[in-house]
């Protein structure tokens, strides 16, 4: 039988693709948390899914097994010089933050960024980083926790307080646990477009598209009853809203959804969401003419009617602002062969 649509398509293009190739930066002291993320995200074979191919490699100064807090080995099956080779370099988090790390680490990680290869932190690994000089007068994030640990060891990074993650000349850092899942899907997002993204998502059964902007969730204290309501209230608001995406949606028009006024109603949807209404409207609205312009042929007016811009010109704004790209330029680099 001849595969068709969606399968076709996958066994169409997936040969014609080579595989990314991804280096796990591997020494003791890493958490086996990150590691699992890291190897969750690149090293499980979804092409058959339409998911783009990887080669993950975990790379370590000798190919000994890597001891891991908990208990937990990890088995090398590179040397470090394979980093500056890769497409992407991702370190894990690690479990003493001011612990030294091995030099053959930073030499491997310095080499990896002068050769151009793109360098991301998940959770603690921006210690790893700051060690190795790639912070220096860069922008970074770490779990919140530790943000004036790392302010006070590496007085040249400029910490920012409160973000998901951010990118700063080539080297990415992601904040706690789940952030480094935000960051992994936004930087496969980034390379392979928001449909492969969002395949690897569903996969692992968890949110395809949380923003770098967006806050971490600090701690609070234990909701209420009504906080409960609440939330069930703007999830079904959120709900509503992806469903009408088309229309000129509005803070007022959100928050007589979920029965409040506008200003309670931006308080709670940040409090809960950690971005504004409007924020998290035009992040669906981009997300969404993304996977448009990646499964069809629609002509860009429509496109963007379709996802509530209005305009093709208002489009390619948020386009520029958000992704440092246009709608057009998106198509062409990640619209699906069939």
């Amino acid at each position: 039988m001849q595969p068709t649509g969606t399968a076709q398509r996958t066994a169409q293009r997936t040969p014609q693709r080579p595989a990314q190739r991804i280096a796990l930066v591997a020494f003791p002291g890493i958490r086996a948390f990150d590691v699992a993320v890291i190897a969750e995200v690149w090293g499980v074979d979804r092409t058959g899914r339409g998911a783009p191919p990887f080669e993950l490699r975990r790379c370590a100064p000798d190919r000994a097994p890597v001891r891991m807090p908990g208990g937990l080995t990890l088995a090398p099956d590179q040397d470090l010089d394979w980093t500056a080779t890769a497409d992407l370099v991702v370190v894990p988090g690690v479990d003493d933050h001011l612990a030294p790390v091995p030099e053959p680490v930073l030499d491997a990680l310095r080499e990896a960024h002068r050769a151009g290869v793109p360098v991301a932190a998940l959770c603690g690994g921006a210690f790893v980083l700051a060690q190795a000089g790639l912070l220096d007068g860069r922008r970074a994030v770490t779990h919140w926790n530790l943000t004036t640990l790392l302010s006070a060891a590496h007085p040249d990074v400029e910490v920012v307080p409160d973000a998901l993650f951010v990118e700063d000349d080539g080297v990415w850092t992601a904040a706690g646990v789940a952030a480094g899942i935000d960051l992994c899907l936004h930087l496969v997002r980034t390379a392979h477009g928001a449909e492969a993204a969002a395949t690897i998502a569903r996969s692992m059964v968890t949110a395809p598209f949380r923003t770098g902007t967006q806050a971490q969730f600090i701690e609070h204290p234990a909701p209420t009853a009504d906080d409960r309501e609440a939330s069930d209230t703007l999830a079904a608001v959120r709900e509503r809203a992806l469903r009408r995406l088309s229309e000129p949606l509005t803070v007022a028009d959100l928050a007589r959804w979920a029965g409040m006024s506008p200003r309670s109603f931006a308080r709670h949807f940040t409090a809960t969401t950690g971005t504004t209404p409007i924020q998290w409207l035009l992040d669906q609205r981009v997300a969404a003419a993304q996977q448009l312009l990646e499964r069809t042929d629609l002509p860009m007016p429509e496109v963007a009617r379709r996802c509530g811009f209005g305009s093709e010109v208002t489009m390619r704004q948020h386009f520029a602002a958000r992704l440092a790209t246009s709608p057009r330029d998106y198509r062409r680099s990640f619209r699906a062969v069939g």
